[in-house]
């Protein structure tokens, strides 16, 4: 075949890479953790491993952010040594003559989900991943939206708390202060939560499953700022669709019945009427499918 994409799904704890054909279905896929130094390297060998001598008609790049799809660079967050690295450029010098893409990895979620999973329909929806953090990408009028730099769609970043705490990104009461995985245990830790010390967002939902009263409270509190988030982000974007994964997102009705009720609260202008709610199908696949969905 020589209309294969390379796709690359980059971030601050995995990265992975995957041959997409142009139906969107992944034929090959590998992905390693990402290395605490330097991960070039790591990407070097897996993408190498992955394309084989495969004929690649383009490389579509996904990637933790911020970055600049201007000029081509990443900064994400949590790869400190990975500050304005001109990741368009390097995957370009490894496959010469062919197009190369950049756009974040919520966009990249999102796209996947519009085009092969639960997002296929809408034509304006943004895909959230809620995990350690709540990431996000906007589809709008069927085609990924990065804005001016590549950054559009950070709906973890709409304050919901105003006086709430102190959230990575520089600000306060972030969404994602409040449901992100990690900040939803420390929540429910120091309000009296006697869970394993090793407890994630997994054993929280487990705990709030058997009938815990913190922990179904911490769900109850993500699930509201959640809502809140897509109902200011649906205002602003005209939104019909809000399709959500990642591994809070796992605990089903926990997170997404707290979502539905709080969008029916604070969702309330009339072209919102029909704004749905849809979890994730594609699971750690959407963003490789929507990279390679940039090239074509």
């Amino acid at each position: 075949m020589t209309d294969l994409v390379l796709a690359l799904d980059f971030g601050g704890t995995k990265i992975a890479a995957a041959l997409v054909d142009p139906e969107g279905s992944i034929v090959r896929s590998s992905r390693v953790p990402t290395p605490s130094s330097d991960p070039w390297e790591a990407v070097v060998a897996l993408v190498s491993s992955v394309a084989g001598d495969a004929p690649i008609a383009g490389v579509g790049i996904g990637s933790a952010g911020p970055l600049d799809t201007v000029a081509g660079t990443v900064s994400p967050i949590n790869v400190p040594s990975w500050q304005a690295f001109p990741l368009r450029s390097s995957m370009a010098s490894l496959f010469p003559g062919v197009p190369v893409e950049l756009a974040g990895d919520g966009v990249c979620m999102a796209l996947g989900e519009h085009r092969r999973g639960a997002g296929r329909g809408s034509t304006h929806m943004v895909g959230l991943v809620v995990s350690t953090g709540v990431g996000g990408g906007l589809v709008l009028d069927g085609r990924p939206f990065g804005g001016r730099t590549g950054n559009a769609g950070h709906i973890g970043h709409i304050v919901v708390e105003p006086d709430g705490d102190p959230c990575t990104c520089g600000g306060r009461g972030c969404a994602e202060t409040i449901a992100g995985g990690p900040r939803m245990v420390a929540w429910a830790r120091r309000v009296g939560w006697r869970g394993p010390d090793d407890a994630d967002a997994a054993l929280l939902a487990a705990a709030a499953l058997s009938g815990e009263e913190i922990p179904l409270e911490a769900f109850e509190r993500a699930g509201q700022a959640v809502g809140m988030a897509i109902a200011g982000a649906a205002a602003v974007c005209d939104l019909d669709l809000a399709v959500i994964g990642g591994g809070v997102a796992q605990a089903g009705e926990l997170l997404f019945e707290p979502v539905r009720r709080t969008l029916k609260a604070y969702a309330g202008l009339s072209y919102l009427a029909g704004l749905e709610v849809r979890a994730a199908e594609l699971g750690g696949e959407a963003g490789l499918v929507g990279a390679a969905a940039l090239v074509r």
